[in-house]
This record gives C-alpha cells, structure tokens and sequence, in this order.
C-alpha cells in the first residue's frame, strides 16, 4: 500500500495558484487507503478504459454537489466564517469574563444569603407586611371602591328626600330608609374596625349627612300646611335618624326590687320621648308665629290706632263737642277690630291644631297629676327606695308650658289693641270669640277662658280715665252691675247650651258636629236657629 502511494505521489496535482493551498492526500486517511485498496483490485484494462471516467463522474458529482450546497446555504456559510474568524478575539473575551465571574459569585452568594435573612416569613418584617397589605387592597379593590362611594350615596340619598314628586310620600319614607339602612352600614363598619382612619373618615362624613338629615325633617316639622300624618311620619324618622332627640336625661333612678310598690304608672314622669315633643311644638310656634307675622300690615294699621288713642287722651281733657268725640272713637278701633278678628281666626285654628297634633303624636306624654302614696304605701317603700342621684324633680310636660305661652300671648295681644276698641257690640263680639278659642282647646284640656276676666282687670284701670270723662259727659250713661267680661260669658254659656242641645240631635234625630274650628259666627247662627 505504501509503495503504491509512493508511486502515485509524483503525479499529484499541483496547484496553479499559490493562493490556494490544498495539501495532497495523507497515506494514513482512511479515504486514500480505501481507494488504493481499490485499485489494487482492478486490472489494467480497467485502469486505462473505466476509471478515468469513473473518476471524472465523481468529480463532476461532487461538483454539482457543492454547488447546490453554495446555492442554498450560501448565507449560513459566510455567517459561519465571519463567526470563524471573531472567534480567535471572542475567546479571549470569555475567559476574561469567566475569571470576573468567578470573582463576583461569593459577593452574589452573600447578597442572596441577606435577601433571604430580610424577606424570611418566619420573621416579622415590614416590608412584607406593606407588601402582603398591597396584594390585599388589590384583590379587594372593588369592595374598597364601594366603600368609598358610601359618603356619596348617602348624600345623593338626602337629597332625594327634598326632591318634590307625585308621590312624595313614598318617595321620602323610601329615602330615609335607604338613607338609615347606609347609616347603620356604616356604624356596624366603624364598630367592626375602630382602629381604620378610612373607616373613620366615612363614618365622620356619613355623620354630617345624617345632621343634614336631621335639619331636613326638623325643617318639615315648620311647614304651614303640616297635616297629622306628615307629622307622624317626621316624628317617626326623627326618633331613627336623631335617637339622642329621644333620649331623656332626666329619668328618676328606679329601685332595682321587682315588687308592685316600685312600679309607677304616673304619666307625669319621663315618656321616653325626649326631646321630640318640645322640638314639635317649637317647630309649630315658629310657623304660628310666621302665619301672624302675614298680618303686619293690619297690624300696623291698628298700631297707628294705638298711637292715636294714647294720643288723644290728652285732647279727651279739652273741651271738645260730644258729637265729634263719639265720631272719633267709633272710628278709631276700625282696623284694630279688623286685626284681632284675623289673628284669633288663625289663632284658634293653628293652636288646636298644635295642641290635636300633639297629643296624637304623644299620648304618654301629657300632663296629669302625680300620684300620691298613701302613708302605707310611703312606708312600705321606704326601706326598697335607694338614695336618688338627683334632687331635682323631672321635667313637666312641655304641653303644659306651651299651653300657657300661647295663653300669655293671646293675652299680651289682646291687651295691647282691645283698648283701642270702643263700640260695645264689637268689643264682645271679640271677646266672644276669645271664648270659642279657648272653649275649643278646653276640649283638649287646655281651656284659658279666665283670662278674660284678669285681662279686664288689668285693663280696668287704663279705662277708668276714659270712662270716667264719658260718663261725666253722658248723664244718660248708668253703670252697669256686672262687669263686661262677666256679661260675655253669660252670653256664651247661653249660645253653649244650645249648641249642645242641637248637637244631641234632640227632635229631629240628626247628630249635629261639633267641630271646634267652626267659626264664632257660624255657631251663633246655628244658636240662634
């Protein structure tokens, strides 16, 4: 084999260039050792006819061969030998980084170690708690939205209950449900997690809202036309919306042995009302006192009047003729009769209904007299009643006190402007309807028909001047033997009990109402009838 590569080495092919260096076939490539084991093999004929053109087929195959290879992968070639030839400065590179690498990975192991030491879960760490809070707000995002939105529901809420509508009624009773449902929500919130300042802020905005509420239904309790139902349904909302209203904080200490002797029915302690009566019947005397306030124009007019007759006292003194006396003071309590005839219209309209809405609204909370034990009952008492807390006696009803206001500015009116009044039939005409008011509300306890007679008195003594120079000027004039106020309610008593007498429907069977807002005149009619 050797000596046949030794034979063959002379004929070789040379390269034309010297640009192209191809080495010639080494004896120990398992190729050229093939091929010469071949041609061992063959005879010389085959070596001079068929093996040429074997081997020019083989060339021209792989020459087809290559050039199909060049055609379709001409680009990863040239790529491979750009590759090839950075790879001799991209070498050097790796192992320059591959020493700093192995330099910087204790540093890489330390820092791992401390990452692991800070964020250990079995420790407590704040910026895992921070974190773990992130995560938490952000899965319940939605729920903190509607948190949020609260405040502003509730204000929408409030608002519709000012919001007129056909049905008003329903409407506001369904927005001062859904406006204390959200309230509630929001209490049971702040008492769930008192230590949220989100929650507090809520529950302080939510808390505004409610005293925004509050005025709303306070503000109702004043309008004119405030019937008993409205009233009923305001009072109601108030005892939801403001409990602290209904809250007394003058209740008596009871003693804490059940026994029957402890137990007091007395309706003149506490009610467990509150504030809501008084608050009533202040909201309804400030729309009393707006409705009077519509008559100041009449009100100025009989005011002239009154500065007229204090006037002319002083001219009464001079000598001036009868006739152009009596003139003058027939025209003088024109408008002042006109003035009080309105204002006890409204006056006794607007009071009973006060009064009416009142005991309606609070039956447990009229005034009645305190009960008294008997010496038995004290001593039996004695020695179960514990020291109070407090000396002072609880509060009285507010009807009764109100009853008497109303009674002292009815008075307080009729004393400025009945002097101005001269003519006899006008004057009992008003007193008569004085005692028609105070009839009517005697009919809910609260009857003021005497103050006629301590008016009279004290008006007794700013007419005794004037009645003096008029009975010294009509001889004719003769002193009555009752006082006028007395001869008023003998007429009324009379006009009374005929009224009685028809509304028991004697002779015709026919119950006759007796509505105590009809007017004095419609009554004298139907008396004098």
């Amino acid at each position: 084999m050797s000596d046949l590569y030794e034979l063959l080495a002379p004929y070789f092919d040379v390269p034309d260039s010297p640009s192209t260096h191809l080495p010639p076939p080494s004896a120990n490539d398992p190729q050229t050792a093939t091929y010469l084991n071949r041609l061992n093999t063959l005879s010389l004929t085959d070596l001079t006819s068929t093996e040429p053109a074997s081997l020019l087929h083989a060339a021209q195959s792989h020459l087809r061969s290559l050039q199909a290879l060049s055609k379709r992968s001409h680009k990863a070639v040239i790529a491979s030998s750009s590759h090839l030839a950075n790879l001799s400065t991209l070498l050097p590179s790796l192992g320059t980084q591959a020493t700093h690498l192995s330099k910087e990975l204790p540093q890489l192991e330390n820092a791992a170690a401390d990452f692991a030491q800070k964020y250990d879960r079995s420790t407590e760490n704040t910026v895992l708690d921070r974190r773990k809070r992130a995560m938490l707000l952000s899965r319940n995002v939605d729920r903190v939205s509607d948190l949020l939105d609260m405040p502003t529901l509730l204000s929408s809420t409030v608002a519709a209950t000012q919001t007129p509508s056909q049905t008003s009624a329903a409407s506001s009773s369904t927005s001062y449900a859904s406006a204390l449902d959200l309230h509630a929500h929001i209490r049971r919130l702040n008492a769930l997690y008192p230590q949220s300042a989100l929650v507090n802020n809520i529950s302080k905005e939510a808390a505004a809202e409610i005293d925004n509420l509050t005025s709303i239904l306070i503000t109702s309790l004043q309008s004119q036309n405030l019937k008993l139902a409205a009233a009923m349904r305001t009072i109601g909302w108030l005892r939801r919306v403001a409990p602290d209203l209904a809250e007394d904080g003058h209740t008596v200490v009871k003693p804490t042995h059940t026994s029957t002797k402890s137990l007091n029915l007395s309706a003149s302690g506490t009610s467990g009302d509150g504030a809501l009566g008084s608050l009533l019947l202040v909201c309804r005397l400030r729309s009393l006192n707006k409705t009077l306030e519509a008559l100041e124009p009449l009100r100025d007019l009989a005011d002239q009047e009154t500065s007229r007759r204090k006037y002319g006292v002083n001219i009464t003194k001079t000598k001036q003729p009868q006739q152009q006396q009596q003139q003058q003071q027939s025209a003088l309590g024109t408008q002042t009769e006109r003035y009080l005839k309105r204002y006890l219209e409204i006056y006794r309209e607007q009071t009973f209904a006060i009064v009416s809405m009142y005991k309606s609204i609070f039956p447990s909370g009229l005034p009645t007299p305190a009960l008294q034990n008997t010496p038995q009952e004290e001593s039996t008492t004695t020695s179960d009643r514990q020291p109070e807390a407090d000396s002072l006696h609880p509060l009285p009803s507010p009807l009764a006190s109100f009853a008497l206001h109303l009674a002292d500015k009815l008075q307080d009116t009729l004393r400025t402007y009945l002097p101005n009044i001269t003519d006899k039939s006008s004057r009992e005409s008003l007193l008569t309807q004085v005692l028609y008011c105070a009839s009517s509300m005697g009919r809910l306890g609260a009857d003021f028909g005497m103050v006629i007679a301590v008016l009279a008195e004290d008006l007794a003594e700013e007419e005794e001047e004037g009645a003096a120079a008029a009975a010294a000027a009509d001889d004719e004039t003769a002193v009555e033997a009752d006082p006028e106020w007395v001869q008023v309610m003998k007429k009324h008593r009379v006009q009374a009990s005929r009224l009685e007498v028809l509304a028991r429907g004697v002779g015709s069977g026919r119950k006759v109402s007796g509505d105590v807002g009809r007017s004095p005149s419609a009554a004298s009619e139907m008396a004098a009838g």
